[in-house]
């Protein structure tokens, strides 16, 4: 059996969510999303989950410590002994640094990080033209997914909408804070010399196709 650590990067809308399941779903190993784990350790009181909740509750964004903290007791889990995908972590050089450390700890090492990478004229593409049933919450694209009847909703024919975070100024906000936040982190890796650049443009299964000849090399 191979064990693989794996490191998912890439910009909001590049698509790494749905590349995450499948890679999760082929390789059987667990997709570790730093949101489901805030969530999970907000909802549940833990200690860490308490700590993390002060500061969104703020506004604020939670520090790096808590972030490794969660991130550490989430991988000590017995689930991620065979390998696991991390999804939204680490995001910082210093968050890499700590993870480095607690994986050298046990003997173990990252073996890739999978960096998709899409163009982002299409990424406004994708995302400012998405839309979402103000109703059902059935999701559409004006370009890629339309609706039957223009604004409104196939399934129950209320009106579509855009969501606030899919306006044009809030994507290129998420887009340049994903850049000053990841350059680094993509250098980070390069210099340990495993980082992997998957083409994310095109359908989802030949990204994937993509993805999987990436990992060949390490899943001999």
């Amino acid at each position: 059996m191979v064990l693989l650590k794996i490191i998912l990067l890439g910009p909001p809308g590049a698509g790494k969510g749905t590349q995450a399941k499948f890679i999760s779903e082929e390789y059987s190993i667990p997709h570790i999303s730093t949101g489901d784990i805030f969530r999970k350790n907000i909802s549940e009181k833990t200690p860490l989950g308490i700590e993390a909740k002060k500061y969104l509750d703020n506004g604020q964004l939670v520090p790096d410590e808590v972030t490794i903290n969660i991130v550490k007791d989430r991988l000590g889990k017995d689930d991620c002994k065979e390998g696991f995908l991390l999804d939204g972590f680490p995001r910082t050089v210093n968050q890499a640094e700590a993870l480095d450390l607690f994986l050298n700890d046990k003997g173990q090492k990252i073996d890739t990080v999978l960096l998709i990478d899409v163009h982002k004229e299409l990424i406004l593409e994708r995302m400012t033209g998405r839309r979402v049933c103000s109703s059902c919450g059935a999701s559409y694209h004006i370009k890629f997914n339309p609706t039957k009847v223009k604004g409104k909703c196939d399934v129950c024919h209320s009106d579509v909408i855009q969501r606030k975070d899919d306006t044009e100024s809030t994507v290129k906000d998420r887009l340049d804070v994903y850049d000053k936040q990841t350059q680094p982190l993509i250098g980070y890796y390069k210099k340990q010399k495993i980082l992997s650049i998957v083409d994310g443009t095109g359908e989802i299964n030949e990204v994937f196709q993509r993805v999987k000849e990436s990992l060949k090399s390490i899943c001999k």
